[in-house]
């Protein structure tokens, strides 16, 4: 028999972890519950709240397996949210990185607006613009992403424009135009680059002129993978949503900014705490272009529980 009290309660009892089942159960209600009351008092504070009163009594009465040793790894991570003290009554209690400003906490405070001042050049263009709410990237000839699959070359210097975050659950939306992407491989779109071998990036990537491919590319130590399909060349603008989940994350695509489609569902191995996510362009071949970003908000996030089948114990 388990029994948790609400983290409202600031305490949280577990009398009996009876194996996988117990701790599915506890993972979940720490994944849906921490990452809330963690934001609601960083609004509050300016500063990261952290719970100081979380008592927990684990009782193991299971060998472990695999799935079982994966989900305590995970449950620990996440009550790793609550282990720092920086209560906005107890000022000598500080975080790590006192100084670290998380952009999407910010934004979610702001009705979503995301400031451009908070995006970071993880590699800069040789040309681009920032006006108002808008940037337009011009790519530069043999800039790309990819890490050796099929093809056997590392390509590792397309221009990544991102914002740095910890929330655990959020939703990213940008519309991009490539009006003028005419050649071959020409490509724009969302991306979350932690490293070299570990990204994620969906895209519209010119083929010739009667289409071209609408795709995902997810890249996990070290090696890519590429998802597409074919749409019309005459189609020169896309919506994207990228959605984080913990470290699974979701990129889906809209004509309209409304109505969006679900392109990939992944898992990302280093993705489970500070990430980082924006946007990129470039251009594989001797060509150049210019992206065009605009409308980037933030938001909770819209890629929502899955309501069916339990895991497996």
């Amino acid at each position: 028999m388990s029994r948790i009290h609400p983290l409202g309660g600031n305490t949280c009892h577990i009398h009996t972890l009876s194996g996988n089942a117990a701790a599915a159960m506890i993972y979940e209600y720490l994944r849906s519950n921490i990452s809330v009351f963690y934001r609601q008092h960083t609004k509050l504070c300016h500063k990261p709240l952290i719970l100081t009163k979380i008592h927990i009594k684990i009782v193991i009465f299971a060998p472990a397996n695999q799935y079982y040793t994966i989900l305590m790894k995970k449950i620990f991570r996440l009550l790793g949210l609550c282990v720092c003290a920086a209560a906005c009554n107890n000022p000598s209690q500080t975080l790590s990185e006192p100084d670290f400003a998380d952009t999407v906490t910010k934004a979610l405070a702001n009705n979503g607006h995301i400031d451009l001042d908070d995006l970071a050049w993880t590699r800069e263009p040789a040309s681009y613009t920032a006006d108002g709410d808008s940037i337009a990237i011009t790519t530069a000839p043999h800039t790309d992403l990819w890490q050796r699959t099929y093809y056997h070359f590392r390509n590792d210097n397309a221009p990544v424009l991102q914002l740095k975050t910890r929330e655990q659950y959020f939703s990213f939306v940008v519309k991009t135009d490539f009006t003028q992407s005419n050649h071959r491989f020409d490509q724009c779109g969302i991306v979350m680059y932690l490293d070299s071998d570990n990204w994620l990036k969906g895209s519209v990537e010119y083929e010739n002129e009667e289409f071209q491919h609408l795709g995902s590319v997810v890249t996990n130590n070290g090696y890519s993978d590429w998802a597409t399909t074919a749409i019309p060349s005459d189609v020169k603008t896309m919506w994207y949503r990228f959605s984080r989940r913990a470290d699974d994350y979701c990129i889906e695509c809209s004509t309209d900014g409304v109505t969006f489609s679900q392109m990939r569902i992944c898992h990302m191995y280093k993705g489970a705490e500070e990430i980082s996510f924006g946007i990129y362009a470039c251009s594989p071949e001797e060509s150049s272009f210019t992206a065009i970003f605009t409308d980037m908000k933030i938001t909770e996030c819209m890629w929502k529980a899955h309501d069916g089948q339990q895991p497996d114990m």
